[in-house]
């Protein structure tokens, strides 16, 4: 990382500062959170989409249905409730997002300089899988020059993003504008073909494809090895889902079981409470081809003919434990969910080879006293609910059949063995992330990890070590708080009422209307603003203790800072004594060398109320810049095996 510098870094180095912008520091691409909902504010939306989409080439799939661990370490959380980022995000990239119908944007918005400098026209490059992390490897080593070739096992791209997300919560032709806006950067994709039956790794070799990339992802679901597995109505929540979104739905009965408490088990459970085998295939495909966000009359027909489904969703963890987000738990409670938390399912009962119900035990503690997966039970208290169909969503799997001896890739608890740094495979040709590589986690975790595999790619080829810089700038802010921010309550985007949208396939959430995103934005603390104190020019009037609306800045005896030992030191060094001395001083004697003006830096929320009120103006605000930027350095990058440099258009 480059050293950085300018006066106010010193006070606590660059990292501090970048963790201080807590949305920012918590994304895995590092996105501008505080930049673009700023720009919402000030109605610069174009601003925004490009701060938006720089790191990232999903922002308007991301706008829709990422995890955001921006919104669950967003500053305002800890004094009500998080900016609503991701909606703003949808707010911007509906406007200016490839979804818009222009793709100028798009291509415009990248950040060429999260790419190594050293581009060319270089070498074939496979990329497995047209998923997050694949098109992500595609997109990046595209723009670097390399001849990039997409291979797709289902006749259309989009991974988990059309197979696992449910055609209510993510428009299809949102995924495909977003995937065409990265093809059209020269990408080729060859779809229905698949590793391990239309071709092998050892064959792409052959072909003289110089890297190989594996974003296969985790395509199986998982089970629990109960008693009543093998009965009729028993699914796996992966296969049911990627029916559902091909409009071609798994047979279910009226009272469903759905096993799990995460997101996936709420999709699978709020897909089973929707009709969507009212609808012939013809219209079902066609209709979710267009990402259309109507209700459906025949389906709602269908449903009061046949009478309503009973969905249940049964987990061990209590409402407070579950891993499902709260809007995914209350809206399915709007739809008519019925949870079952603390109950752990014992058996699938059933009558002449078909479910009749699930038998469930109370489940008293998910997780041990170190926090550890280990559930424990109550056996007196076992209950049946009542089911035609189970379905299982507690995980999913692998499926590495496709491996050969001959690859060299080896693989570890069902998942591909990397290098964590560089997710280079024991094959050095072969690289892999995603979760195929690190298990499952969110879509910004692959597109994250796939911007690291495709710069890895890069320096194999090229026999080159790439590492990513910061560099960082301060520069006075020109900022007040919106009149009444403290009172600006978050509110969700508009959501279809639930009576329509379950029997409907209907998009759930809407936009934000403009002027209800530019008040959602305007609740942002500007953590990137900071409060800025100028020893020599305090006056100790106190002034800025008292107007503080959040009592974080107090003036303390010298003796408090030297309860902890960094304190001691410091105070030392400012009295130019050893801190030996210091720690054998009383209190009196300790404080009668003076005060010291203490500020909560971690609860600041940069109203900036201190700097007003400050008469001799020691307090300034003051904007902090940091940007990431990709660097050459000499020599090969030592984490790759055989990273060997090929002559330009060679071979290794």
């Amino acid at each position: 990382m480059a050293q950085p510098s300018g006066q106010f870094d010193r006070i606590g180095g660059a990292d501090y500062w970048m963790e201080m912008v807590k949305c920012q520091h918590a994304c895995p691409v590092h996105t501008d959170a505080c930049g673009y909902v700023t720009a919402i504010a000030e109605g610069r939306d174009e601003d925004a989409y490009r701060i938006a989409r720089a790191t990232n080439p999903f922002a308007s799939i991301c706008g829709r249905v990422c995890g955001a661990p921006c919104e669950a370490n967003c500053r305002r959380g800890s004094l009500d409730e998080p900016v609503s980022i991701r909606a703003l995000k949808r707010f911007v990239t509906s406007q200016f997002g490839p979804e818009s119908g222009d793709a100028s944007h798009y291509r415009a918005g990248a950040n060429l300089n999260m790419l190594p400098p050293n581009r060319g026209e270089f070498e074939k490059v496979a990329v497995i899988g047209a998923g997050v992390a694949g098109m992500t490897v595609a997109h990046d080593l595209t723009m670097l020059g390399y001849k990039v070739t997409v291979f797709e096992a289902y006749h259309k791209p989009g991974g988990m993003l059309t197979a696992g997300v449910p055609v209510f919560r993510l428009p299809r032709e949102l995924v495909m504008a977003e995937i065409d806006a990265i093809v059209s950067l020269g990408v080729e994709l060859r779809c229905n073909q698949r590793l391990g039956r239309d071709f092998t790794i050892q064959s792409l070799r052959a072909d003289g494809y110089k890297a190989i990339f594996l974003g296969v992802g985790l395509p199986k679901g998982r089970k629990l090895d109960l008693p009543g597995n093998d009965l009729g109505g028993v699914y796996d929540g992966m296969d049911f889902l990627r029916a559902f979104n091909e409009g071609n739905p798994l047979p279910v009965g009226r009272k469903i079981v759905v096993i799990g408490g995460g997101n996936v088990a709420y999709d699978v459970a709020r897909s089973a409470v929707r009709p969507l085998e009212a609808m012939s295939n013809e219209e079902s495909a066609a209709d979710i081809q267009r990402g259309e966000s109507v209700a459906y009359d025949v389906a709602r027909s269908a449903m009061r003919l046949s009478g309503e489904r009973e969905v249940h969703v049964v987990c061990l963890e209590s409402r407070a434990e579950m891993p499902a987000d709260e809007i995914e738990v209350t809206e399915g409670a709007e739809e008519g969910l019925v949870l079952h938390n603390s109950r752990g399912p014992r058996a699938i009962v059933g009558v002449d080879g078909k479910v009749t119900g699930l038998k469930t035990v109370e489940c008293t503690a998910v997780f041990d006293a170190n926090h550890r997966f280990s559930p424990t039970f109550n056996e007196e208290n076992v209950d049946v609910i009542e089911a035609d169909t189970v379905i299982f969503s507690i995980g999913q799997s692998s499926d590495l059949s496709f491996l050969q001896p001959g690859d060299g890739v080896e693989s570890v608890r069902g998942l591909i063995k990397v290098d964590p740094d560089t997710y280079q495979t024991t094959a050095p040709d072969v690289f892999a992330c995603g979760d195929i590589a690190h298990g499952p986690r969110l879509f910004i975790h692959a597109i994250r990890s796939a911007q690291v595999a495709a710069r890895s790619m890069h320096d194999f080829l090229r026999g080159s070590h790439t590492q990513v810089t910061i560099e960082t700038s301060w520069s006075p802010a020109a900022y007040t708080m919106r009149e009444n921010w403290d009172q600006l309550k978050r509110h969700h985007p508009p959501a279809v009422a639930p009576q329509t949208r379950a029997t409907s396939l209907a998009i759930v959430e809407e936009n934000y209307p403009e002027q209800e995103a530019r008040a959602q934005a305007s609740r942002c603390l500007r953590c990137n603003v900071n409060t800025v104190f100028d020893t020599g020019m305090c006056v100790a009037c106190t002034g800025c203790v008292d107007v503080c609306p959040e009592s974080l800045i107090r003036m303390v005896g010298v003796a408090e800072m030297c309860r902890t030992p960094e304190g001691l030191d410091w105070v030392a060094g400012l009295a130019g004594v050893p801190s030996a001395v210091l720690q054998d001083a009383g209190t009196e004697e300790l404080n009668a060398m003076g005060s010291v003006m203490l500020k909560d830096e971690s609860t600041c929320i940069r109203c900036g109320m201190c700097a007003s009120r400050c008469p001799s103006r020691a307090i300034t605000m003051q904007q902090f810049h940091y940007a990431r930027k990709c660097v050459t350095v000499p020599g090969t990058n030592p984490r790759l095996l055989h990273s060997i440099a090929p002559a330009a258009g060679g071979t290794l």
